[in-house]
């Protein structure tokens, strides 16, 4: 019998050793994980702000600039395109469209004094304004606990532990590569 309670001994000591290293780090990958999910849903819902509030925005540029019915277009389109993104990089993308299309609605309304003026049209704008920043400040939150995740799935005991239970890592929220571009503006003025 003494000679059993030595290995015995040894294996639970092997087992408690093993469950002090991974145990903390299987919960804070579970942690992290919730996280980079809570941030990415903060992203998700300035987007939505932003697209609610489109609508409102073109439905007011259409009273007076309703010639500009190609920008109105695009901005449309690229609304519907975010709207139907999933994953950081599908909405970075169709993000960067609409951002483009909203570039180019506010080259058109340089164009309308009255158009500024109004007083439904300034306050949208200045919620739009205020909804770009939080966009902003939500995908680099969202980026910095992504990096704080990916950290951890890299290094040890924490690379062991993302492999035995599938934490993968995760992807960034990277701007489209157009969006180094500035947008062109063409209002075929060309009077040749």
């Amino acid at each position: 019998m003494k000679k059993l309670l030595g290995p015995i001994g040894i294996i639970i000591a092997i087992v408690v050793v093993l469950g002090l290293i991974f145990v903390p780090s299987y919960n804070k990958f579970v942690n992290l994980e919730e996280n980079v999910d809570q941030s990415y849903a903060q992203v998700e819902n300035q987007l939505q702000r932003r697209l609610d509030l489109i609508p409102n925005l073109v439905n007011t540029v259409k009273g007076y600039a309703s010639h500009e019915k190609e920008v109105l277009t695009q901005i449309s389109e690229a609304r519907a395109k975010l709207a139907g993104a999933s994953g950081p990089e599908e909405q970075a993308a169709a993000d960067s469209e609409l951002s483009s299309a909203l570039s180019r609605l506010l080259v058109v309304v340089e164009n309308y004094p009255d158009l500024k003026a109004n007083q439904n049209f300034t306050q949208l704008m200045d919620e739009l304004a205020g909804t770009e920043n939080r966009i902003a400040v939500a995908r680099q939150d969202y980026n910095t606990v992504v990096a704080d995740y990916n950290k951890q799935t890299k290094r040890f005991p924490g690379r062991l532990v993302a492999s035995m239970f599938g934490f993968d890592e995760k992807e960034y929220f990277k701007a489209d590569v157009a969006a180094n571009e500035a947008p062109e503006v063409d209002f075929g003025d060309d009077k040749d």
